[in-house]
């Protein structure tokens, strides 16, 4: 987004007085920088899983784990594009991706794995799931994503904060991260062929992640016998 861009939409968010302005922008602060101890607590949330899995002979399900809170230019530009207020309020009411954190497994089982454990935490409140293994979207995307609420301790008050969730294996990161680049790119004359073939090549990956995990389990049984 441009720098002109977002000082306008800074204008709509922000009080004319200086004095309310000031404070607004503090406020601001104090919200994002509860977004980025939501993700702190998710994230260790999925590295004690991770641990704990390892040592009790699972190997390691996850593979990494990447967070991300989106700029305040990308956030008053998604509640401007959707139509909702430009304020402090509207942003945790009506954005639920504001804090991500991406889980990549190694195993497409493993996806479900984790994801089981953490929803089954009693201070994990699940808001919605949309299993994109199970159902990929039209251009091939899988990916499995959760919003969950988890509360955040601070000073003088305890607050439910929103992060989203997305885990995927090593290959539909891969894919994804490729798809994400061609997205926008409208311009280039082969742009609808390279979509077809990213297409074919999700539905590829799909196959070759089921199929690591019949090799994986034939190397678990001759390891057994």
């Amino acid at each position: 987004m441009s720098d002109e861009r977002t000082s306008v939409l800074m204008k709509e968010l922000l009080p004319e007085d200086p004095v309310e302005r000031d404070k607004m922008l503090d406020e601001l602060d104090i919200l994002l920088m509860r977004y980025e101890s939501a993700l702190r607590e998710i994230r260790t949330k999925f590295e004690i899983l991770n641990d704990e899995l390892s040592l009790l002979g699972h190997q390691n399900p996850i593979a990494s784990i990447s967070s991300r809170r989106k700029t305040t230019a990308g956030i008053l530009e998604k509640l401007k594009r959707q139509g909702f207020p430009l304020s402090l309020e509207s942003i945790e009411e009506n954005l639920t991706d504001v804090a991500g954190i991406r889980i990549i497994c190694s195993f497409m089982d493993d996806i479900y794995k984790v994801a089981r454990m953490l929803a089954q935490q009693d201070d994990i409140k699940v808001l919605t799931v949309k299993d994109y293994i199970a159902n990929p979207k039209p251009n091939g995307y899988r990916s499995y994503h959760m919003i969950v609420e988890v509360p955040v301790f601070f000073s003088n008050e305890k607050r439910p904060m929103k992060v989203e969730v997305q885990i995927r294996t090593i290959a539909m990161d891969f894919w994804a991260n490729l798809e994400h680049r061609m997205r926008y790119k409208k311009d280039i004359k082969e742009a609808d062929e390279i979509m077809e073939e990213l297409k074919e090549c999700a539905e590829n990956i799909a196959e070759t992640d089921a199929q690591m995990m019949i090799i994986r389990e034939k190397i678990r049984q001759i390891q057994e016998q």
